[in-house]
C-alpha cells in the first residue's frame, strides 16, 4: 500500500514509518522539523540523540528495512499539500502533522494562535487535497482522549445514544477539551465528520491516550532513535518522571495528582496506527478509535517509576507534589471504553512496569542530556498567566 505518514519526523511519525516499512509498504514523508525548532526554543532538546531525517532515512536503507521518500514542507500550505498528494496519490494518509502540546498552546496570543491555524488549516488543506486528487484515500487522524475532557458519566469511543424529552438519536459524544491545542483537536474532529457526511471520505479519527516509551521493535540501532522529550512544554507526564529519576531530581505529579488519563506505550501506539491501516474503514465510514491501554492516575505513573527505578537500581527517588500550573479537575471520574481496536484484533504488548523499566535504562545512557537541560523540566507555563 503507498501511505503518506504528514509528520513523519515526530515521535511517533518516525517508529510508524518503520513499523509501515516492515509490513511492506511503500512509505513516503513529509515534515517541516516544526518540533525540533520549538523545543530549542525552550531551551531543550531529545533526551535521546536524533539523527537528521536524511541520516535516518538512509540507515533504515542500510538496514534492509526499505525506502523512504521524503518531502520538506508545512502541510498548513496549501501548494506544498497538493504538490505531495498528487505526487504520490496515497491509498491511506496518517495525519501526524500538528502542534502538539497543550502548554505551548497556553504560552500566550502568539502560540495559541499558531496552534489554532496550523492546526485546523493543515486537517483542511487534506481534506480538500484527498476529496479533489484520492477520494478514495482512507485518512487516519490521530486526535487525543483529551478531546472528552474528564465528564462525570462513561466516555464512549465518539457516539452516543441520548434520550432527551422523550426523543431519542445517536450523536457524536460533547467535548470539553482542556487548552486550545485540544481545543483544534476537536475542530479537527468536526471537520472530518463534516467532510465525510458530504463527500463520503472514507476516515478514522484515533483519540490517542497519553504515549510513553522509547522504542519500539523496529528501533534496533541508535542511529534509528526517535525524540523523547522531558521538558515541561513537550515532555508528557510519564516521560517526564523517568527523566527526573534519572537526573536524580524531584518526581513532580501536578497538584494532588489524581488527574486520571488513558496511557499506551510507544510500541502499542505504533500497533495500533498499523493495524487502523491494515484493516481500513468501510468506503465511505467515518470511525472513531478510543487509543489507550489502561488508565491511571498521575500519582500511580509517579509510584510506579519511583518503585521501578528502586528495583533496577538500589536507588531511591522523591515524589514532590508542585503547583498544578493547569486549570483541570484533579479528582473526578473517569471512564473511557477502547473496545473497537480490541475487535479488530488489537493485543497489548508492554506492560507499565515493563516499558518503565526500558526508559529507565536508556535514558541512563544519556543523562548528561538530561543534566543539561534540567531547568527546562519543571512548569512554567500557567494556564491562568
Amino acid at each position: 500500500m503507498q501511505i503518506l505518514i504528514m509528520g513523519i519526523d515526530g515521535y511517533i511519525g518516525w517508529p510508524l514509518a518503520l513499523r509501515l516499512l516492515r509490513e511492506g509498504h511503500e512509505v513516503t514523508g513529509i515534515d517541516n522539523f516544526y518540533t525540533r525548532r520549538r523545543v530549542s526554543e525552550v531551551h531543550s532538546e531529545s533526551a535521546l540523540p536524533i539523527g537528521s531525517m536524511e541520516k535516518r532515512i538512509r540507515k533504515a536503507s542500510e538496514l534492509g528495512l526499505g525506502d523512504i521518500k521524503f518531502f520538506r514542507g508545512d502541510v498548513s500550505n496549501s501548494e506544498k499539500m497538493h504538490e505531495v498528494i498528487k505526487a504520490t496519490k496515497p491509498e491511506a494518509v496518517v495525519h501526524l502533522a500538528e502542534q502538539r502540546s497543550a502548554p505551548y498552546s497556553m504560552i500566550g496570543l502568539k502560540q495559541a494562535r499558531e496552534t489554532m491555524v496550523k492546526n485546523i488549516v493543515s486537517t483542511i488543506n487534506l481534506i480538500y487535497e484527498v476529496k479533489d486528487l484520492v477520494p478514495d484515500c482512507h485518512i487516519l487522524k490521530l486526535g487525543t482522549m483529551g478531546e472528552y475532557g474528564t465528564p462525570n458519566i462513561d466516555i464512549p469511543e465518539g457516539f452516543f445514544d441520548i434520550e432527551y424529552r422523550g426523543r431519542k438519536d445517536h450523536l457524536p459524544f460533547p467535548k470539553n477539551a482542556g487548552s486550545w491545542y485540544h481545543w483544534t483537536k476537536v475542530h479537527d474532529s468536526n471537520n472530518l465528520m463534516f467532510a465525510n457526511r458530504v463527500w463520503k471520505l472514507s476516515v478514522t479519527d484515533v483519540m490517542q491516550g497519553v504515549v510513553y516509551g522509547t522504542r519500539t521493535e523496529d528501533i534496533t540501532d541508535p542511529s534509528l532513535y526517535t525524540r523523547f522529550d522531558t521538558d515541561e512544554v513537550w515532555g508528557t507526564a510519564l516521560n517526564r518522571f523517568c527523566a527526573q529519576a534519572v537526573a536524580g531530581m524531584p518526581i513532580t505529579p501536578y497538584g494532588r495528582g489524581n488527574q486520571a488519563r488513558g496511557f499506551l506505550s510507544l510500541e502499542d501506539s505504533v500497533s495500533c496506527l498499523a493495524l487502523g491501516i491494515r484493516k481500513p474503514p468501510k468506503d465511505g465510514e467515518y470511525r472513531v478509535y478510543n487509543q489507550f491501554d489502561e488508565y491511571y492516575t498521575v500519582n500511580y505513573l509517579a509510584e510506579t517509576v519511583q518503585n521501578v527505578y528502586h528495583e533496577d537500581t538500589g536507588k531511591d527517588a522523591e515524589i514532590k507534589h508542585v503547583e498544578n500550573p493547569r486549570v483541570e479537575l484533579e479528582d473526578h471520574y473517569y471512564n473511557p471504553e477502547n473496545q473497537k481496536l480490541k475487535d479488530l484484533g488489537y493485543r497489548r504488548k508492554r506492560e507499565l512496569r515493563q516499558e518503565v523499566s526500558i526508559i529507565l535504562k536508556d535514558l541512563e545512557k544519556y543523562k548528561s542530556r538530561i543534566l543539561k537541560h534540567r531547568d527546562s523540566i519543571m512548569p512554567k507555563t500557567l494556564w491562568k498567566a
